[in-house]
Parts: structure tokens; sequence; C-alpha cells
């Protein structure tokens, strides 16, 4: 890995914050954000914490931070070079480490492989600075909690453990705000002299605790089983994310796509009735050596991804009057998957706004963990 050496991206304008958001921000406990991204958390916390400080090593996903934060400060390098010392003093703080070498998908060489392990660079800067904050969310994928036994879990726990927090993990997953099937794994931790209030944990497993959690729970102190409510049932459909004046693939293209489906799926696909307008995605797969198009059928969409192979790229398939096209997603469509605003500036190519969406933190399961546990707990440890 290149070392870097961590700079301040400085907003090219001259605009001074007002009085009335300047109060606002000192009203709102400080976070700082590690392996920032695009900036999703920060959109989707905004209202309720005033980020001070944030980091990422790839200078695409700060061009798209900074076009939409600015001017907050976004220092961008490798974690491995910046002291502790450095940062400012902050109530809460956020980690979305690498998920390489825990992903299902990937080599799973584990939190102490190269990328993912890089969640340990995180704890020193936290351990070198003036004073830890007293809340912090490590996310990723469910590979964190299932992988080599629950091993990688275990050791993320007890190092936050001996650091004086007590620790609890849930499974989140964004098909309840957007429709896209993305789960993720959120490690939630407060200083151990904190009063929890008592709304927020359980006395036993919930909705939030897979089975993977419930197992990887046994045997670790500190342990918590944080305690949210269910959200709101989703109102945004895959239908009404959907760029329609987006050009489609020609009808070459499309033949040999309906080709690779399997029978079944395109089966299906014919028999929905032409008066009904269908949405579904789809990815490209190999499966006994063979590429084929697999398409969900539930009104969700799959997993963004990283588009590193053109198997990562997800299809778009729908019927309208009658009338059957595909293509790509679009970036604007991969960011309201992910909850992202409208006015939301995502600068670059296609591969660039798809890598921005497709490695980030859905939005709205930011903000729901924020109004629903993150807020009360900083306001407990601070009040």
């Amino acid at each position: 890995m290149g070392v870097r050496t961590a700079v301040a991206i400085v907003p090219k304008y001259d605009e001074r914050i007002d009085k009335k958001t300047a109060r606002a921000c000192q009203n709102r406990p400080r976070m700082i954000e590690f392996f920032a991204g695009s900036g999703l958390v920060d959109y989707g916390l905004g209202e309720m914490f005033e980020t001070v400080w944030a980091n990422d090593i790839c200078e695409k996903k700060a061009k798209v931070y900074t076009a939409n934060h600015a001017p907050k400060p976004f220092h961008i390098g490798d974690i491995q070079q910046v002291d502790g010392k450095s940062i400012p003093p902050a109530q809460i703080s956020w980690a979305s480490f690498p998920c390489q070498d825990l992903s299902l998908a990937g080599l799973t060489s584990g939190i102490e492989a190269e990328r993912s392990g890089l969640v340990w660079q995180w704890l020193r800067i936290l351990d070198e600075m003036s004073e830890r904050p007293k809340v912090l969310v490590a996310e990723n994928v469910v590979g964190l909690i299932s992988t080599a036994g629950g091993k990688n879990y275990r050791l993320l726990h007890l190092a936050l453990q001996a650091r004086g927090y007590r620790v609890g993990a849930v499974l989140l997953n964004a098909k309840h705000f957007v429709p896209q099937s993305r789960p993720r794994i959120f490690v939630v931790a407060i200083a151990d002299d904190i009063e929890i209030p008592e709304e927020l944990i359980d006395n036993a497993p919930n909705w939030l605790h897979s089975d993977a959690i419930k197992r990887v729970s046994l045997g670790m102190p500190g342990w918590i089983w944080w305690n949210m409510p269910h959200p709101a049932p989703r109102r945004i459909s895959l239908t009404s994310i959907v760029e329609w004046d987006a050009p489609a693939d020609p009808e070459v293209v499309m033949e040999r796509n309906l080709n690779m489906m399997p029978e079944k799926h395109r089966q299906k696909l014919m028999d929905i009735p032409d008066n009904e307008t269908f949405v579904a995605t789809g990815y490209k797969r190999t499966r006994a050596g063979k590429q084929v198009l697999e398409v969900r059928f539930d009104g969700i969409a799959g997993c963004l991804r990283t588009p590193e192979g053109g198997s990562s790229r997800q299809m778009l398939i729908m019927k309208r009057q009658g009338k059957i096209s595909m293509r790509l997603l679009t970036v604007r469509e991969t960011a309201r998957l992910m909850g992202a605003p409208e006015e939301f500036i995502i600068p670059g190519g296609y591969n660039e706004g798809y890598k921005a969406m497709g490695d980030a933190v859905a939005a709205p399961v930011a903000e729901y963990l924020g109004r629903n546990l993150l807020k009360k707990l900083t306001e407990a440890a601070y009040e």
C-alpha cells in the first residue's frame, strides 16, 4: 500500500458559515469519521452530529465528499500516517473500515490482513488522542461476524473491551429504507462508566440480532444487546428510482442478455401482463462454467458493489407497456438506492460514481442508527 501524507482539502471558495448555522453546530455532538468515503454517513447523521474531521485515502471519494460537505475539513491520506494527537476532540467516532478481507466474495483473509486490518490503525489513533470519544461505531459486511467462526469479530470486541468499552453488534439491512438488499454489521461501543438508558438495552436477542450474532456473543465480556424500534414500512419502490429516459441497450444486446437468463427467469418475465410496469435487477454470474443473468423478482435490488469487474455491475430489467428493455443502472439510480438526495453531487465518470455509491453506507441506515441509538448514547455520555 502506498503511503501518502495526510493533507486537508480546502474548499476553493471562502464562504463563511452564518451565525445561525454556527450556533447549531455548537449544539451538536462532534464526530470524527474514518474511512469516510463519499460522505453518506455524514449526510445521514448531519442533523444530529457535527463532523469536525474526516479521512479517506481515495482521492476520487474525497472529491465526492468535499463536493457535498465543504467547508468541512477532509484529510486525504493513508490512515497509518495519521497522528492521533492532531485529531480534534469529539464525542463520537465512526469507522467504516475496509471489508475486502472479511467479505464472503473476497479472500476472507481476516481482520488482521492488510486491508481490513486497518481497523487497528483507527484504534491506535483513538489511543493517541488526549481523550477517546465515549461512543464508537465500526461498520462492515456480515463477514465480520460470520467468517472464521466469529474470530474476526471477537478480536475487535476484545480490543474495544480492553479499552474500557461495553460493546454490542447489530445487523441492519438497507432494504428497510430503500429498495436494495444491503445487510451490514454495526458494532456500537460506549464507555463502560456511562449509565445507558434502559430503553436502549434488551435482556435478550431481538430483531437486530442474527443467529451469527447470537453465536459470536457467547462468552464476550461487556456484551450489550442493543435495542431499537422496528423501522416504519418502506415507501420507496424499485420502480420509483428508475430514470426512465436513460437510453436502453440496443436490441441485439438485450436479446443476448435475455438468452443468458435461466429459463424459469425468462419465462417469469414473459408472463408479466403487458399492462403492468415491472422493474427488476440482475447480476451476471458464472454457473457451472457458463455466464448467466440471474434476476431478482422481489422488488428489491441486489447489493451494490464496486465496479471492479463486469459482473459487479448490476443490470436493470424493465417491462413497460409490454416492451422489455435492459441496461446497466445509472449512477443516479445507484445514488437513489443508497438514499442520497437528488441534489447529491457525484463528480467523475460512470465507474467513479458507481464506486462512490457501491462502497458506501446507505444514508437512511446511518440516520436510523443515529436517531434511535447514537444520539441518545452521546446525550447520556455527555449530559
